[in-house]
């Protein structure tokens, strides 16, 4: 993420244990209810789009890079990089900007690691807007790692399987999770972290658009990222989230596409059917966030920040 003409400043943060974040701070400063934006993978970064469901004029974006993501540093470092220190980052870097209570809004992991925050700490929440929503369930992991998904992406599974030795067929996932983390071997680990991107990039869209990932432009640090925190089941309990989310007592928005075929809408309405002030919005999206999701993005942030 670049800054531009609504950035207010530009921050590095020390959150300890060698881990600096990158901080922008968006919008307008006198806004009344400032926003935390956390961003997908984990592993991935904040990016200019994710900008575009948000009014500069009237909102108050905090855009942040989360640990080995991004332009935080060092890049890719897996040493103190849990869910409970995101969550502890995320408290750091409110207190850093003097804001004591604010909306949280993120998608994907973006979302697990929200709900976790409003679990951990919720008089610092005043309402989560959440999509394509993952709460780091092993079921929901296994969706996606053990190919549950196929039968809508049947070209995808086969192109995946067919990147790893015939004793590991029945499970590519054990081979390339294996690889990619423990292997001394960078360039074999670059090529499973390079498999296993190319696998969750290929069931995002609802337009059905892939494009191959060139291996020579491929930076695989976020995926090994992404590949820990599913290896650890993201540092939680199985179905922590969905186990507690009774106890979230502010208003939680979801938005979930039908069609999203990384992160299973069985998951959007069971989560919505717990927390006792949820607002659940279907829109016609797969799980990146298409036109409808932006859409009813910024008239749910509207009526938020208002």
């Amino acid at each position: 993420m670049q800054p531009d003409a609504h950035t207010i400043a530009e921050h590095t943060l020390d959150v300890g244990h060698k881990h600096q974040l990158y901080i922008q701070d968006w919008g307008n400063k006198k806004a009344k209810h400032p926003l935390i934006f956390l961003h997908g993978g984990p592993g991935s970064q904040s990016k200019d789009k994710h900008k575009t469901p948000f009014d500069p004029t009237t909102q108050r974006v905090i855009f942040f890079d989360q640990r080995g993501c991004g332009r935080s540093t060092p890049l890719g470092r897996w040493h103190h990089n849990t869910i409970q220190e995101l969550a502890a980052d995320i408290t750091k870097i409110a207190d850093f900007l003097g804001i004591d209570q604010f909306i949280l809004t993120g998608a994907s992991w973006g979302s697990c690691l929200a709900l976790y925050y409003a679990l951990s700490a919720p008089s610092r929440v005043k309402a989560l807007v959440i999509s394509a929503v993952f709460t780091g369930s092993q079921a929901e992991i296994d969706w996606h790692d053990k190919g549950l998904f196929q039968s809508h992406f049947p070209e995808a599974w086969d192109r995946y399987v067919a990147t790893v030795p015939k004793v590991f067929r029945d499970n590519p996932s054990e081979y390339h999770f294996k690889t990619a983390l423990q292997s001394t071997n960078a360039r074999a680990a670059a090529q499973s972290a390079h498999a296993y991107t190319e696998l969750e990039l290929s069931a995002l869209s609802l337009d059905d658009t892939f494009y191959p990932i060139n291996p020579d432009d491929f930076e695989p640090s976020g995926a090994q990222i992404e590949m820990r925190y599913f290896s650890k089941r993201c540092f939680l309990p199985d179905r922590y989230i969905l186990k507690n989310a009774g106890k979230l007592k502010m208003p939680v928005y979801i938005i979930h596409g039908r069609y999203d075929m990384v992160c299973p809408p069985a998951t959007a309405y069971a989560l919505s059917k717990s927390i006792p002030k949820a607002q659940l919005t279907w829109v016609i999206s797969g799980h990146r966030a298409e036109h409808e999701t932006v859409t009813a993005q910024r008239l749910i942030y509207r009526q938020v920040t208002s």
